[in-house]
């Protein structure tokens, strides 16, 4: 989907159904305006994302080639989208054993001992369940 004030209208009722929202710095005036509705949803651009850029076309290139967030608190716990309820069972392990990999490469070497002490699944708003950390 691609607009600039009709899509800022259908922010603004609520009714969109877009996953990303890539948008350019001098757009990020009007959007941050709806920040109430597109935060909670994870959706508000960010250029530490990727997802505000002057560059819209190589943003969504990078977005549909499977760049994904990942997203760490202060406590030093990881948190990253690995499928949607419409993905099959296989893309989703798949997905999991990528972001698994993924975070295991980023290990630094100066880190003893073990990187990932546990390893929670859940859905939005659902219950976690422990998978182990192995």
């Amino acid at each position: 989907m691609v607009g600039s004030d009709d899509l800022i209208e259908k922010i603004s009722t609520g009714k969109f159904d877009f996953t990303k929202l890539i948008c350019t710095p001098a757009m990020m005036s009007k959007i941050g305006k709806h920040g109430k509705v597109l935060g909670p949803k994870g959706l508000m651009p960010n250029p530490k994302l990727g997802t505000v850029s002057n560059e819209i076309s190589k943003a969504v290139k990078d977005i549909k080639s499977g760049l994904i967030e990942i997203r760490n608190d202060k406590d030093g716990n990881l948190s990253s989208t690995i499928g949607r309820k419409s993905f099959l069972k296989d893309k989703l392990l798949e997905n999991y054993k990528y972001f698994i990999e993924s975070v295991k490469k980023e290990k630094p070497d100066t880190i003893k001992g073990e990187f990932i002490k546990n390893i929670f699944l859940t859905s939005t708003m659902g219950i976690s369940y422990k998978v182990g950390a192995k």
